[in-house]
């Protein structure tokens, strides 16, 4: 769905667009979500670039896949326009012509040279919200099952039909573990990550927790229901630190207003 980045045209603009992800298009899955975006797109009539291959298709990128499921406040795509349209117009042409769960919520204009987003976009924060009962569903429990997974250095679980097997050394950053007291009396446990990708994969937040969930501490717990939520992405530099992904250093100010 996604085009290449173009080589060699500085006469091209390059629009970076944050939206949501929430409701029930949760479930879409990237592909849907991407077809969805684009459409939405063309309906904004807003000047974007097509590349030149036999299928024509928009120069558009998008970060890194959501997990079906998911709902996200964080998620972007980069859009390549002809001309360069004010990014408060943009956003509103693009407000307009999107469904309200995928609603964009910021843009701005980035370098050209910036590598692909996908690549780009390396650190995730997640927030997770996990309903279940037995006497070991609390945070303690749940801290000692990540530390012991940390300690171990892996985990494995099946993709489809195929194992995998994700290392947690770098992947997985940081967490902390709350308690909620739920609807019901029902107990609720607040799971906040920090999680990092490079070329070697992804750590997706529901394949952490089924782990955890596999270590002795919390065999006798049986989890009702998790929710997660992307909250943040971020670029992470040499020196870790982090760069908001709408900001690439560079200030590039609006045109000026025609008359």
């Amino acid at each position: 769905m996604s085009g290449s980045p173009p080589v060699g045209r500085p006469d091209l603009h390059r629009l970076r667009v944050r939206f949501g992800k929430d409701g029930r298009l949760a479930y879409l899955g990237h592909l849907e979500v991407a077809g969805t975006i684009e459409r939405s797109v063309r309906r904004s009539a807003l000047p974007f670039s097509v590349g030149n291959g036999f299928a024509r298709r928009m120069r558009i990128q998008f970060s890194q896949a959501l997990p079906v499921g998911s709902a996200s406040a964080c998620e972007y795509y980069d859009l390549y326009l002809t001309e360069r349209v004010a990014p408060r117009e943009a956003l509103e042409r693009l407000v307009t012509s999107t469904p309200a769960s995928l609603a964009p919520t910021a843009a701005s204009y980035v370098r050209g040279r910036l590598p692909a987003l996908e690549a780009w976009l390396t650190r995730s924060a997640w927030r997770l919200e996990l309903s279940g009962t037995g006497g070991a569903f609390a945070p303690p429990a749940f801290d000692a099952a990540l530390r012991e997974l940390r300690a171990i250095g892996a985990i494995s679980f099946m993709r489809g039909d195929r194992p995998r097997t994700i290392g947690l050394d770098d992947t997985l950053v940081s967490w902390a573990v709350t308690p909620r007291q739920g609807r019901g009396g029902c107990s609720v446990v607040d799971l906040v990550l920090d999680t990092r990708s490079s070329n070697l994969g992804a750590l997706r937040p529901a394949v952490l927790v089924e782990a955890a969930l596999s270590r002795p501490v919390l065999a006798a717990v049986e989890l009702d229901s998790m929710r997660v939520l992307r909250v943040a992405q971020w670029h992470e530099g040499a020196d870790g630190s982090l760069v908001d992904a709408l900001s690439d250093g560079v200030t590039m100010p609006d045109p000026p207003a025609k008359r």
